[in-house]
Order: C-alpha cells, then structure tokens, then sequence
C-alpha cells in the first residue's frame, strides 16, 4: 500500500510539473510565438543524403543573441556528418574507425552552432553565418532566419530508410526551449531566381521548439517601478522581485567595481546593489496631462555591469494604446494577438542609436516619451494610467502590488498651503461683495 501511495505520489507531481511547464510556455501575448526547424532533405548520395537546415524564430518579441543558438539532436541509427556548411558542430568524437576520408563529426548526439561573421565563402550558405544570432519576428523578419547544410552519411538513401533524429534540444543561449519530436511534412517547394521553375525536397521534416520563462530560469529577470506628475511618491520595484542575493555579491560603491573588476575576469552576472536585485528595471513615468492628451515617460535601466543588451525588446500591454498619438526615440509596433484588442506594443531600439542597452554606468540606460490620446475610459484614478503587464526580451517583469501604485491625492488634502492661500486671496473679495 506504502508503495503504490508512493508511486501514485511520484506521478502526481511529475505530471504536476509537466502541465507547469506547458502552461509557462504559453505565452497570451504571442500565442503563436515558436522557433520552428525545418529539415529538407535536397537530394542523395551514395550512402546518405544532403539536407538544408533552416531555423526560423515566429516569436514576436523574443529573440537570440549572443553568445548563440546552439541545435542539438540524436540519430536513429549510426549517422555521421561528412561535412557541413554555414554551420560546425562542436566536438568531432570518435571517428577512429575511420582511416580514409575523416567525418566532420561521428557523435551520436552532435550539437551544431552558426558560423561567425565573415566565415570562408566556401564554407557559407544562404542566411548563415550570424553567429547564432536570430532576431525576433517582431523586429525584423529577415533577420529571423538561420539555415545551415550538411551531409549526413550511414543513414541509408532512400524516403523508406532514412530515420529521423530525435531528442531534439534547443539553447538560445541557455535553457528555456523545449522540442517536440520530428514529424514528417509536405515537400518543400523552392523557387528558382526568376520564379519559372520550382523544384521539391526529396522530404521534408518539422521540429517545432517553444519557450518557457518558468524553464529559463528560477527567479526573474526583471522589474517595474512607478512614478507620475501627480504624487511625490515613487513606486519602487518588489523587494526581492529577482530573488534576495547576498548583499556582497553586487556592487555599491565604484570602489567595488573596479576592485571587482580588477580581480575577476568571468562572465557571471555582476549587478549594482538594490533591494529587488534584477539586471533590468523598468520605469513608467505619467508626465503630463493636458487637455486632449496625456504623456508618459518610460526608462529601462540595465543594472549589469557584465552584459550589454543587443536589440532588446520592450512588450508593455495597456488599454490606451488603441489612441497612440506619438512615440519618440523607440521603434514602435502594435502586437495585435487578439483582433478584438489593441491594447499591447512592442518597442525596440532604433539601429545604430539605441538598439544596444549598454552594461550598467551613466550610459546605462534607454528611454522614451509617448503621447496618446484620451478616450471615454482615461482616468488618473485607480492606477488606471499605469501598465498591466510589461515583457523585457520576451521575459515578464515583476510588477508592484497595485495598492501601491502612486494614488490621486485628495483635492481636499491635496495641498493645503494652496487652498488656504488661495482662501486669503479670495474671502475679502467675497465679503466686499456681500457688504
């Protein structure tokens, strides 16, 4: 009885895990956001075949960057890679078997990464050579796309023999991504230079990969803080909103950076010392409100002093976006993932401005105002004017408590020295014109 309570207890919670992690993969504001691997298979050879590999990021708002993507799999049979294009993979393994012609890689399980920049022609293919990085759907749709080839031999040569790798693994740079198992697709077709002739691939097989914050990491990774025109207060970011480190692990004075830095040479995260401890910090600003219109300030702070952001993403989702009038110094674009609602944007850097959130310091930092345009619904009460959920690269920041928004003062306690002086200006007056 212990026993089958124990094991009923084992699955329980393996399943329970297993439907987090499906539910943090799905993202509301991207809901067909995925990275999706396409296998073609070009034509055969004697004991193998040559196939173009293409990754293609259809997530809005997420991206890769440095230091890559890294497409990891494992062979059915006794597959080798003769050669590869566009693409290397890491480690050769074991190819002692072979005295003739050296495989480029003969493991079981090979993990494969972009080519850099400026790699020998000959070594390149179309849309290579990145060095692992895939630009969000969102931002640039030509930038999302990667592909490498290779030549795969022992795998047999025909549709009835070949077998499809399995146990594909997606790092982008780190963990995050989770892949289903390959499935056979309809033949891709390609079109020649001219558009009169098209041709098919021998076969066709998918891998679809979808992220999960829940999975990337176990604290997050960024924070929101608050302020308006109309309250002194600022809203701070939650105490420990990215986890409660110790408090020698991050820097306070300028003394401690360069001591730091001075001594160390690695690449872990180094933050300036705060009571949320994120790397990131987002801060929204109500800064006026006139007559038809109303304007908000908005800065992302990078508190790393380790890392500079390249093509950062912002997604903020509030009503009034239906009425945006004006955004300046950001990129601008409405995420629409629900016909019925316009009420979410995406916002990235402007090339060779400010696409790079540079580590953290006095140029630390990237902002921007916006106008939008009142409607029926605009109210400064009840934290109406502040956002309801804000991404930083595709991951979701902790928001404050809403009962701790800045609040509307109450005009009678508003300003008292105000009222009571405007009460000497006008209560003569007032009893000139009674007498």
């Amino acid at each position: 009885m212990n026993s089958d309570k124990r094991t009923f207890l084992t699955i329980s919670a393996t399943f329970f895990l297993f439907m987090i992690s499906l539910t943090a993969a799905f993202d509301s504001l991207d809901p067909d956001g995925k990275i999706e691997i396409k296998w073609d298979v070009m034509y055969w050879t004697a004991d193998g075949y040559v196939a173009t590999v293409t990754i293609t990021n259809f997530q809005m708002y997420r991206h890769i960057t440095s230091p890559r993507w890294t497409l990891g799999w494992v062979w059915a049979k006794r597959e080798v890679i003769w050669s590869m294009q566009g693409a290397e993979a890491t480690d050769q393994g074991d190819c002692s078997t072979f005295t003739e012609t050296m495989p480029h890689s003969c493991k079981r399980d090979p993990s494969v990464v972009d080519l850099l920049p400026g790699a020998p022609y000959n070594k390149q293919v179309a849309m290579c050579c990145k060095g692992g990085a895939l630009t969000s759907w969102g931002q640039d749709p030509s930038s999302a796309v990667s592909a490498f080839q290779l030549t795969v031999g022992r795998s047999g040569s025909s549709n009835k023999t070949v077998r499809l790798p399995k146990n594909f693994t997606l790092y982008g740079p780190g963990l995050g991504y989770t892949c289903s198992q390959a499935k056979i697709a309809p033949s891709s077709a390609f079109y020649s230079s001219d558009g009169r002739r098209k041709t098919n691939a021998l076969m066709t097989w998918n891998v679809t990969c979808s992220y999960s914050q829940f999975l990337a990491s176990e604290t997050p990774t960024c924070c929101v803080s608050m302020s308006s025109f109309y309250n002194s207060k600022v809203t701070p970011c939650k105490a420990c909103a990215c986890g409660c480190q110790d408090r020698t692990a991050c820097i306070l004075t300028e003394t401690d950076l360069q001591s730091i830095m001075a001594t160390t040479n690695d690449n872990a995260p180094l933050l300036q010392c705060t009571t949320h401890n994120c790397p990131i910090q987002v801060h929204w600003h109500v800064k006026e409100n006139y007559k038809g219109y109303w304007r908000v300030k908005i800065t992302i702070n990078n508190l790393n002093y380790r890392f500079n952001y390249s093509q950062w993403t912002l997604v903020v989702e509030h009503p009034n976006f239906n009425n945006t009038m004006e955004v300046y110094s950001f990129v601008y674009k409405p995420l629409t993932p629900f016909i019925s609602k316009n009420d979410t944007a995406l916002f990235h850097g402007i090339k060779s401005f400010n696409d790079v959130l540079l580590q953290a310091g006095p140029n630390g930092n990237v902002y921007s105002e916006m106008i939008f345009q009142k409607d029926s619904t605009f109210t400064l009460e009840q934290g109406w004017s502040f956002p309801r959920k804000v991404y930083f690269d595709g991951d979701e920041c902790v928001m404050p408590f809403p009962d701790s928004y800045p609040f509307l003062p109450n005009l009678a306690n508003a300003n008292p020295i105000l009222l009571s002086t405007l009460a000497c200006i006008f209560l003569p007056i007032f009893l000139t014109f009674l007498s």
